[in-house]
């Protein structure tokens, strides 16, 4: 059985097609969650991170906050490889708000990176997950005291 060229150009066609409206609908969701992150980054997390280091000074344990382009990150004093960082990553789709962690360990840097809050859009994101998630993230830095 063979299938006949008239078939298989129409199928390729039908395939690139959907490929096609596939990468446009990314696109769109994609922009949208970009927009709906600005409006997280600027109002919610750098808020509560800048929050977050101001109490944690308080207790004795120097951070900074930085907010590099897109993101604000929450380093140690002690060192800029230390940090807790949050940012949006546009490589999943939908687009979704992660936290990265980076210590050093003598010459071992140990990194790890998840969702601030598993399958939930840029725009349902609230301060008390971004809190959640620093609470979490921060025991490494400062179990050692």
């Amino acid at each position: 059985m063979t299938i006949e060229t008239s078939e298989l150009r129409r199928r390729l066609r039908s395939a690139i097609e959907q490929a096609r409206n596939n990468a446009s609908a990314r696109r769109e969701r994609s922009d949208a969650a970009g927009q709906d992150y600005e409006t997280f980054l600027t109002s919610v997390a750098v808020p509560v991170v800048q929050h977050f280091a101001n109490v944690l000074s308080a207790e004795g344990h120097q951070f900074h906050v930085a907010t590099p382009a897109g993101s604000v990150r929450l380093a140690s004093a002690a060192s800029n490889e230390d940090y807790i960082e949050v940012l949006l990553d546009t490589s999943e789709d939908p687009p979704e708000v992660v936290g990265r962690t980076s210590r050093g360990r003598g010459r071992r840097m140990i990194s790890s990176e998840r969702p601030v809050r598993e399958r939930t859009a840029v725009a349902e994101l609230n301060q008390e997950d971004v809190l959640a998630f620093l609470l979490t993230e921060i025991v490494p830095f400062v179990s050692g005291r």
